[in-house]
């Protein structure tokens, strides 16, 4: 066993308190189809960094598999599928089972049923939404999980009552999201650059992911499980170079600054702040070696 990572500090806990925002985006499902998922590239971008530039042991899926308690024959739904990547990391623990996914945009979709095409576990691909599970009969899963996408879903009450309808008893729901103020050093490094450029005081605004976070989670779900567990992990992604967290900064659009279709933001406008940013993060690289994004995350076990 790894020792449990801890990267908290007093200085990261006043720099949350300083820079991140009461107020956040607000994504609909939709325009998150239409705008951010027309293909699988800036999930599959993020993917790569949360994974290559982490320096907790574990990988994501590591933690998903201990909390989902698999026996290996299980029926499994994932909301918000995406491309699949996570599905194929956990199938080899469900060999014998059957596993669904369920998401909203067709791009995606079909770059998950590629991704598991062939494999000799039952696998199905299904379009639709997370909070209208109508195409599943009620008890027809054993472990149901929403993975950093619940946010993004238009009625989390009626998400949450379909997971209970469709989750067999002893079933097992797990919701993965971070707390409000994981990475804030992204944070700190975007709204800096904002103020530089004197942009639009309604770019200043969180992730749509403080939606439903870590810190505001059980009080949501706890209406429809009997039980509502909270397990919290963390991680830190290093980057060396410059040019890998832009990468990553890109995939997240930018904080979500042009996420919201109709802000009418001129390219001109990114360009800079894709400059002022750099300039940012590559000073800290120059100072200390490496610039940080403190991961505080976790996920809710529900049953």
């Amino acid at each position: 066993m790894y020792a449990e990572l801890d990267f908290r500090t007093p200085e990261l806990d006043g720099l949350a308190s300083r820079v991140i925002p009461d107020q956040y985006f607000e994504l609909k499902a939709e325009d998150a189809r239409d705008s951010y998922f027309t293909d699988s590239s800036k999930l599959d971008a993020t993917q790569l960094v949360h994974d290559r530039f982490r320096t907790n042991p574990l990988a994501l899926h590591d933690h998903l598999i201990r909390a989902l308690d698999l026996r290996g024959a299980e029926e499994l739904l994932d909301l918000g599928c995406g491309n699949g990547e996570i599905l194929a990391r956990i199938r080899p623990y469900l060999a014998a089972g059957h596993l669904v996914g369920l998401d909203i945009a067709p791009a995606v979709l079909e770059a998950a049923r590629q991704r598991l095409d062939g494999v000799a576990t039952p696998c199905e691909f299904v379009e639709g939404s997370a909070d209208d599970l109508s195409a599943f009969d009620s008890d027809s899963f054993d472990r149901v999980m929403a993975v950093y996408m619940a946010h993004y879903v238009t009625d989390l009450q009626a998400c949450f009552a379909e997971v209970q309808r469709v989750l067999r008893p002893g079933g097992r729901f797990l919701l993965a999201t971070d707390r409000p103020d994981s990475m804030v050093e992204m944070y700190d490094a975007h709204f800096a650059a904002l103020r530089d450029m004197d942009a639009p005081q309604h770019l200043f605004r969180a992730t749509p992911k403080a939606r439903i976070s870590l810190d505001n989670g059980t009080e949501q779900l706890a209406p429809h499980f009997a039980s509502v567990k909270r397990v919290d992990w963390q991680d830190q992604l290093q980057f060396a170079k410059a040019e890998h967290f832009m990468a990553f900064y890109r995939s997240c659009n930018y904080c979500c600054a042009s996420s919201k279709p109709g802000e009418g933001l001129p390219p001109a406008f990114f360009t800079e702040l894709e400059d002022r940013v750099h300039d940012r993060v590559q000073a800290v690289i120059d100072d200390i070696g490496y610039f940080a994004l403190t991961k505080y995350t976790g996920h809710f076990i529900c049953s």
